[in-house]
């Protein structure tokens, strides 16, 4: 593997599609096909995807003992050998700079939370991702800075409803990440070398609080679709029809999470999850259509 094939799968762009929250503002503000608004959201999005590929790699350099006493992780290039950690690192610094730098352009604001989002990051790497529910808390935040960002990268209010279904679902990712880990290094008897985090979690527990909080995810969608504010400003109540496609996306990542175990994250393996897949595409094509009827 060259240096440069590895240092693109440190940066894990499979991952980066969950940048697109940064595109939600734009979405729900009605602004989808309107060019310029586009291109500035767009440069946040890809300003997110540069700063969490530079996390990633950060993230890998810190975990790199860790990742390899994992079936999958340690096939990682930095654990594996095929990118030093030096490299890692010096084209992490490189790519953060060039994703502040390029979100400055775009709004201050935009590049104060790209930071910020660099910032939370590498305390989360270096010590608080052994925090257990602090850690949840943090993936959530991530998510939140991304919509936000969205929102400043075009000069819309992030809506309340907005700022609270994703903290949600963000949670339920989170969460859906721990029950994995802790699944896994039950059945390894490996918890103390994964994730120090993990002691203060119990799988029972977890998997209890996790549904809760998908059904609750659910409710508060049901509930922005209804809201006043909301059928008054896209004009129909029909965004109702939505939430059994968001219900059965959720719905399944939960299955995957916790009731079809692999050595992949259920945050990686839902991108390859074809139901999940379809369920997503679907959901974000019938929200376009009755927000854009």
């Amino acid at each position: 593997m060259s240096p440069a094939v590895a240092l693109i799968k440190t940066l894990r762009p499979q991952q980066w599609v969950k940048n697109v929250f940064a595109a939600a503002a734009l979405v729900f503000s009605r602004h989808l096909l309107d060019p310029a608004y586009d291109l500035r959201a767009g440069a946040a999005v890809l300003a997110f995807c540069l700063v969490s590929g530079a996390v990633y790699a950060f993230n890998d350099v810190r975990d790199v003992e860790a990742d390899r006493a994992h079936p999958t992780k340690c096939k990682r290039p930095i654990a594996a050998g095929a990118l030093s950690e030096r490299a890692a690192l010096i084209a992490a610094a490189v790519i953060a700079a060039i994703a502040i730098a390029g979100a400055a352009l775009v709004t201050p604001a935009l590049a104060a939370i790209v930071a910020g989002y660099l910032v939370q990051n590498i305390a989360y790497s270096i010590r608080l991702k052994h925090v257990a529910f602090v850690d949840i808390g943090l993936i959530a935040c991530g998510f939140l800075l991304r919509v936000l960002a969205g929102a400043v990268a075009i000069d819309v209010p992030a809506s309340e409803w907005l700022l609270a279904c994703t903290g949600l679902v963000a949670i339920v990712f989170g969460l859906g990440k721990r029950a994995h880990e802790l699944a896994w290094a039950e059945r390894s008897g490996k918890a103390a070398t994964t994730r120090a985090a993990l002691s203060g979690y119990r799988l029972p527990v977890v998997r209890v609080v996790m549904v809760g909080f998908a059904a609750v995810t659910v409710a508060a969608y049901a509930a922005y679709t209804l809201d006043d504010r909301t059928v008054a400003f896209f004009g129909t109540t029909h965004l109702i029809y939505t939430v059994p496609f968001v219900a059965a996306g959720i719905a399944r990542f939960v299955f995957i999470a916790l009731w079809r175990p692999t050595d992949a994250p259920p945050t990686e393996a839902m991108l390859r999850d074809v139901p999940f897949v379809g369920i997503g595409l679907a959901t974000a094509a019938a929200a376009i259509a009755i927000i854009y009827r």
